[in-house]
């Protein structure tokens, strides 16, 4: 408003209350424009603009480092469990899980791990609460930590302008859980039980391995990078590859057997 446009507002809103007898609060009203309408963003807080603020998170890692991570939660889960009697450990065998997933989804060369909650629920079989309850779980102890991330909508004129984006998780080794691996990483002697247990664990993922498609288990093997979906993409030509063969085989069968 110009200074003579306030000025006649301010003179009309008086005259009125005036001429109302009354507190002047309803006459008041008549002149104060509406309180603009809140437009609600759908971010969490503590959200960070996606692409700018991962430094902050993820760091160049090893497959040894990874991998002693994971041995040295399996060894903390497994030593709570037999301290407190508890069914599933601190952990639980969902967090471990996830833990898993996330060693095979982890960029070594620069920490990249950004796996959409829907993703994790897709790869593990698992609900969307029971993938939450494990993440929180994983960071409670020391194991992971995430950064919240936000984006563009691309949306234009009316409607959210951004939107949450997946988290960018960092992996860890926590000070408690550092104790159960010796000498450079490596894992101390296990009992006898729960070495047996890991090795019939070790041999079912072996059997889980062997039955995955050639595509499948690039992704399982390499993660869902760009090595991963090439991979999977070479796969995929070969299993074509070999059905076309077969169909080949078949049909040339087939006339041999009509002469």
């Amino acid at each position: 408003l110009t200074e003579n446009e306030a000025g006649e507002l301010s003179t009309q809103a008086h005259e009125r209350r005036n001429g109302s007898g009354g507190s002047g609060q309803t006459a008041f009203s008549l002149v104060m424009p509406p309180p603009a309408p809140r437009c609600p963003t759908p971010v969490r807080r503590q959200s960070h603009f996606k692409g700018r603020s991962e430094g902050r998170i993820w760091r160049p890692t090893t497959r040894k480092d990874v991998q002693a991570i994971l041995k040295a939660a399996e060894i903390y889960n497994e030593a709570g469990l037999r301290q407190k009697g508890e069914r599933s450990g601190p952990l639980g065998s969902v967090a471990l899980d996830v833990l898993r997933l996330f060693v095979n989804l982890i960029d070594y060369r620069t920490g990249r791990l950004e796996p959409a909650i829907s993703t994790i629920m897709d790869r593990l079989g698992r609900s969307r609460d029971t993938i939450v309850r494990a993440l929180k779980n994983l960071r409670t102890h020391g194991f992971i930590d995430w950064l919240r991330r936000y984006e563009p909508t691309g949306n234009e004129g009316r409607g959210p302008q951004v939107q949450q984006a997946s988290n960018a998780y960092r992996l860890s080794l926590p000070e408690k859980a550092r104790q159960f691996l010796g000498r450079f990483g490596k894992a101390t002697p296990l009992p006898d039980d729960l070495a047996a247990e890991q090795e019939a664990r070790a041999a079912d993922l072996a059997a889980y391995r062997k039955s995955l498609p050639l595509d499948e288990l690039a992704l399982f093997e390499a993660g869902d990078n760009s090595l991963g979906r090439a991979l999977a993409a070479l796969g995929n030509a070969v299993k074509k590859r070999e059905s076309d063969k077969q169909t080949e085989s078949l049909s040339h069968l087939y006339l041999k057997g009509g002469t």
